[in-house]
């Protein structure tokens, strides 16, 4: 018979493995990317357009003046394909494991790659993708923040700085990052998610009404050759910087209820394949529209291009401002787990609103001291672009599908895959130093905080 002290063994055995369960739904219940599960299709939809259609889709003209036409055309819907392949291949192994959901991207990563290995590969790509995005995004509501009210002033506007419309957007941020979870946060994707379709449609049918321009020029828009060669990398980045959804999407899909009989796969992926649609019409029209209005005179910015009428490009810029505000949120999000989550386990804090809103008002406090110190739109676009958002997008799905999935050797998903994971490191590797070139010629005579 067996012992009462090995008995006693197991019924402790028993409780603290019931207690750690307990305390992980608990933690669960708590974090904002798995406290709610009520989510439906449509969910997904306005989450992932309000992801994807970002500030990028206004440097896509500036990008093709980078690229040329046949470059151009070549890298954004070769990108479209791709990011939209992988990200049919991340929804497919949120439940790849019977029972089990990655509910976040470093989850999916550490199943594949290891407990630990998987954290440090994931993780640092994903917070520079995401911390990226929202530096850009405090920039970009900032700009077109003030280009609006300059633009709807006589005068030209008030003498008001850029960084202080930064900090008037980053005053809206510190009120909504008080939203608990990503259901919280869906009345402003949907609303930012409207605005991108209302901004980008002004975008090119501003552009196609006001027609091609006299002496247009289709050239690469640098004069020298190291200037072109820099400029085409950075172009590369910037049209990666376009599809950066899949850093959210796992998250995204943690929202929505899952069983045996109704995985979360097929809501999801009937809201990804909405939206992606939904991002190629708003994508496509403004890169080429754009393009062969201005050629290679375009701005970084095409609705700086756009100077009339003013009250329709001043409003375009408010719609801009609209959206950018609640693509923050959908990136920040994920970033607030992580930061929760390493408070409470890691530096055992306990779960309270307090703690809540410190660690959150502090990002959105980092963010925007970014923002103001290095305001560089098209830079950072192309240097981000390259670096961390190639990695995500174009291959790293790719590389845990080969490894979860096993495809056959040399069968049609296994080439797929190996070609996708070639053309993304290429583009991790050669676009970043276009768009560091950028940043540092755009910086030289940049004055602090002007």
């Amino acid at each position: 018979m067996p012992s009462t002290t090995g008995m006693e063994a197991a019924t402790m055995t028993t409780e603290a493995q019931a207690q750690k369960a307990a305390d992980e739904k608990a933690l669960n219940d708590w974090l904002p990317v798995t406290s709610s599960r009520n989510a439906t299709w449509w969910y997904s939809v306005f989450h992932n357009v309000t992801a994807m259609v970002g500030a990028g889709i206004l440097g896509l003209p500036y990008t093709m003046s980078e690229l040329g036409w046949a470059p151009g055309v070549t890298m954004l819907v070769g990108s479209w394909l791709i990011t939209f392949y992988t990200l049919w291949q991340m929804v497919e192994m949120h439940e790849c494991v019977p029972g089990k959901r990655f509910d976040r991207y470093h989850e999916l990563g550490q199943e594949a790659f290891g407990e630990r290995l998987g954290l440090w590969i994931v993780v640092p790509q994903q917070l520079m993708v995401e911390v990226g995005c929202d530096i850009v995004y405090m920039v970009t509501g900032g700009n077109s923040l003030k280009k609006a009210v300059d633009t709807l002033s006589p005068n030209g506007g008030p003498p008001i700085k850029t960084t202080y419309y930064i900090m008037i957007f980053a005053a809206i941020q510190f009120l909504l990052s008080n939203l608990p979870n990503f259901s919280s946060i869906t009345s402003v994707s949907i609303l930012a998610a409207i605005m991108s379709l209302c901004y980008s449609i002004i975008a090119w049918a501003a552009s196609l009404h006001k027609g091609v321009q006299p002496d247009i020029d289709y050239s690469l828009r640098a004069s020298t050759n190291v200037g072109k060669t820099f400029g085409f990398l950075s172009g590369l980045g910037s049209a990666a910087f376009s599809y950066a959804g899949h850093n959210v999407v796992l998250e995204i899909q943690a929202m929505i209820p899952s069983t045996p009989e109704k995985p979360s796969k097929k809501p999801m992926w009937k809201g990804c394949f909405v939206a992606y649609n939904v991002v190629a019409l708003c994508y496509f029209p403004v890169a080429f529209i754009g393009y062969w209005t201005f050629g290679n005179t375009v701005d970084d910015n095409v609705l700086i291009s756009l100077e009339r009428p003013p009250l329709l490009i001043a409003l375009a810029n408010i719609f801009v401002f609209v959206h950018v505000i609640g693509s923050y949120q959908v990136f920040a999000m994920p970033v607030f787990d992580m930061m929760e989550t390493f408070l409470v386990l890691k530096m055992k804090f306990k779960p309270t609103r307090c703690l809540r809103i410190v660690a959150r008002t502090c990002y959105v406090a980092m963010t925007m001291f970014i923002g103001m110190t290095f305001p560089f739109f098209g830079g950072l676009l192309g240097f981000f672009g390259g670096f961390a958002f190639a990695p995500t997008s174009f291959f790293l799905p790719c590389i845990i599908w080969l490894i979860l999935k096993k495809p056959k050797k040399f069968s049609l998903s296994w080439f797929t895959n190996w070609g996708c994971i070639v053309f993304g490191v290429s583009i991790m590797c050669l676009a970043p130093i276009g768009g560091l070139r950028q940043l540092i010629l755009q910086a030289k005579d940049y004055k602090f905080y002007s």
